[in-house]
């Protein structure tokens, strides 16, 4: 049997499959005796389910990339609105595939097994707004920089899981309140990263920790 698949047509099948069954396929062979391939060359772009799950999230995101790089306007947004587009367009890829989405996360009884699911989706993430080059405003220690670095990567990432989580209970019309809530979720986000803000919050921890240490 010599019927070679791509990733995407691989992917594709599964997610097909689990709309229909509701379930996984009951093994990596049979899956592959359905779609007339070999059960190694399955091997040959995925280890096991698990990591084709995870594939199908970062798969989401990579289309939506595709897009806005297709659109010459993108490329000349600051940071906020490249954010702001990219949600726009993630949630009309997941909207394209809310049956699957429905089912692989609010589906899910193991919530750990989820955020599994999605590990490859929140490297993505990163990169892309590592990739922004977010400007905010210098702190005086070099720890305090480093954590600022990290603490931006893990609120964005928080921030998508929040408005993923409310958009899979949305039933406004068109997810008119999804869009909403991105809108003012992001702005909210980057007046946070507004040197008066951070300097304040700066200020707070200094005072903190030398009244702890008086108090010594």
């Amino acid at each position: 049997m010599e019927n070679k698949k791509t990733t995407t047509e691989i992917l594709s099948a599964y997610m097909n499959f689990r709309l229909e069954k509701g379930k996984r396929p009951a093994s990596v062979y049979a899956f592959a005796r359905d779609l007339e391939m070999e059960e190694a060359d399955f091997y040959q772009h995925f280890g096991s389910f698990d990591a084709l799950e995870k594939a199908v999230f970062r798969a989401f995101f990579d289309q939506s990339m595709q897009l806005l790089e297709q659109n010459k306007a993108y490329h000349s947004y600051d940071a906020k609105n490249k954010v702001l587009a990219f949600y726009y367009t993630f949630f009309e890829v997941l909207k394209a595939n809310r049956s699957y989405v429905l089912l692989a996360l609010k589906g899910a009884k193991d919530k750990l097994k989820v955020l599994a699911s999605l590990s490859e989706l929140k490297k993505a993430l990163c990169a892309f707004i590592n990739d922004l080059e977010i400007e905010t405003p210098e702190l005086p220690h070099k720890k305090m920089e480093k954590i600022k670095s990290r603490s931006i990567n893990e609120s964005a990432w928080a921030q998508l899981l929040f408005t993923l989580r409310f958009w899979l209970e949305d039933t406004s019309p068109d997810f008119e309140k999804t869009d909403v809530l991105i809108e003012k979720s992001v702005n909210t986000a980057f007046n946070l990263l507004d040197a008066a803000t951070l300097q304040a919050v700066f200020d707070l921890g200094k005072f903190l920790y030398h009244e702890k240490i008086s108090s010594n």
